[in-house]
């Protein structure tokens, strides 16, 4: 008897496989493949600064894979969106406070199964693909400034591979002062559809056939992103490299004993925070399997040499682990350990050994530590109160040696520039350093800036420097030149057109003179006809 399609349900099963790759010391994407939620974020903002933010992303997003399965799209969708910002907001706070951290951001691209509809979070250039039917569909746009120039017809998506601005993302979640709501978009799921959502360190090397080549033709999923990962190695990949890939599949009887299941897998920084992830979600997880091979291109034997490792040599991957939540790991035992290490160990002279704050000996153990202390405590103050008043002084003086020099340098140049509204001859450069303007006005010439055109104003406006007096003089020169030229041409232009205006009035005069004396003729003859006729009669 067939099941009804009710009863049909969609599941998910995801991968995920992050790599370092061959330049770069840390891997600053983080990703999460789970039984609801997949995503993929790629950090940015210096070694510590991206894994911080692509972690913080991940965090905000893994509740979604316990908190979908009301089945609401619209509820879902709504929180996709307001955790991508509860992440942005999180990673301007802690950039405030740890201040190393400034100008870390990482992108996000997520995708939710819920109540049988795909629903997609987007912003930044990491990409989602979608392979339905035999066919790939890539469903998110870069906002980058290169897909800005792409959709504006300036270069082709050929061009864009090796754009010296490709990186130059323009919408991203981070500590910037820019839009951070994400795109949003639900679209019907299907059984058999197959997602890949990867890093630019992906995406940025193998072409989209190749991808719906390797996406079509390799069923295993961890194989596929396996293949994927180390093909964008070989092919010389200089970033991190993340691929996730994840599978519906069609459950005929959503009560059966034995539905779908699997541990959500987390990759790339994300992974040193299992045990925090695994209290969100409140199951165990796991982190992503690691890349067997690929590593052994032309690139990466390079990176090797140039790091004095042997190129021949295998890195030592690490191993998967699973952590699980809070609950669990109390039963278990494995709670992290309180003990602050200030009760110190003493050996009594009886040989016992105790660590006993009640016994007089240990206590006096942990006043003599204390006094200890203090004494480093302010020790260390004092020294680096005396340091930080010489940096301070060396500073001022570097700062006032800098200041003079640049003020004597400044006095070897000259720029012509506007002076309240007049073109004028500058001594120094058109800079202030701590609100002291390295120029004055030496020379002043007759010539109002308004009068010259707007390109020109443009460039005085910047000023145009020189390296000698003469040669800002000779350009004031070529310009009064060129503007009594300009005003002569206008002249004589406006000259031409009023005789041209004079002549085409004469002309009509002219012509309407000829008219009426025409006109008088023709009445003329008309009259001596009539008195010609009248005579006769």
């Amino acid at each position: 008897m067939p099941t009804s399609t009710a009863s049909q349900q969609l599941f998910m099963y995801s991968t995920v496989v992050s790599d370092v790759g061959t330049v770069r010391s840390n891997n600053q994407d983080s990703a999460f493949a789970g039984e609801h939620l997949i995503a993929i974020c790629d950090g940015m903002g210096g070694h510590a600064g991206g894994d911080t933010a692509s972690t913080i992303a991940i965090r905000s997003l893994a509740h979604i894979e316990q908190d979908n399965v009301d089945g609401d799209v619209q509820v879902v969708s709504h929180m996709m969106a307001t955790s991508v910002m509860a992440a942005h907001d999180a990673i301007v706070g802690k950039a405030k406070r740890e201040r190393r951290l400034a100008g870390m951001g990482t992108t996000v691209t997520s995708v939710a199964l819920v109540a049988g509809c795909w629903v997609l979070a987007h912003i930044g250039d990491s990409r989602a693909y979608l392979l339905h039917d035999g066919h790939l569909v890539r469903m998110t746009s870069d906002h980058s400034y290169v897909q800005h120039l792409i959709d504006t017809g300036r270069i082709s998506e050929a061009e864009a591979r090796n754009h010296p601005q490709r990186n130059v993302v323009m919408r991203v979640l981070g500590d910037f002062d820019i839009d951070s709501r994400p795109d949003i978009a639900i679209r019907k799921a299907h059984p058999g559809d197959r997602w890949l959502l990867c890093s630019d360190g992906l995406c940025g090397v193998l072409e989209d056939s190749t991808l719906e080549e390797v996406l079509s033709t390799c069923a295993d999923q961890e194989e596929c992103a396996q293949r994927l990962v180390s093909m964008a190695l070989r092919a010389g990949s200089t970033d991190n490299v993340t691929a996730v890939i994840a599978d519906a599949t069609l459950a005929l009887d959503a009560d059966a004993f034995d539905l779908p299941h699997q541990t959500p897998l987390v990759g790339g920084a994300a992974s040193a925070s299992l045990e925090t992830i695994a209290d969100i979600v409140n199951e165990p997880v796991a982190s992503a399997p690691p890349l067997r091979e690929g590593k052994q291109s032309p690139a990466a034997r390079a990176a090797a040499l140039r790091s004095g490792k042997d190129p021949n040599e295998e890195p030592k991957q690490p191993e998967q682990r699973v952590a699980q939540p809070s609950s669990v790991r109390e039963d278990n035992g494995d709670r992290v350990n309180t003990d602050t290490g200030e009760i110190p160990i003493v050996q009594k002279r009886n040989g016992r050994i105790s660590a006993d704050p009640n016994d007089p000996e240990v206590a006096k153990a942990i006043r003599n530590e204390h006094i200890e202390e203090r004494k480093t405590k302010r020790s260390r103050k004092f020294r680096n109160r005396i340091i930080t008043i010489l940096i301070i002084i060396l500073v001022l003086l570097g700062v006032a040696g800098v200041g003079v020099g640049t003020y004597r340098w400044s006095q070897t140049k000259y720029y012509i520039g506007d002076n309240n509204g007049k073109v004028a001859i500058f001594q120094g450069v058109p800079t202030s350093i701590f609100g002291a303007k390295l120029s004055h006005a030496v020379t002043d010439t007759n010539m109002k800036t308004s009068d010259l055109p707007p390109s020109w104003r443009e460039q005085l406006d910047q000023g145009i420097s020189f390296d000698t007096y003469g040669e800002a003089k000779s350009h004031t020169r070529l310009i009064k030149k060129q503007l009594n030229d300009a005003k002569r041409k206008q002249e004589a232009r406006q000259q031409e057109k009023a005789e041209a205006e004079q002549k085409a009035k004469d002309e009509a005069a002219a012509k309407q003179k000829q008219q009426e004396e025409a006109a008088k003729k023709a009445a003329d003859q008309a009259a001596q006809t009539n008195k010609s006729g009248g005579d006769k009669s």
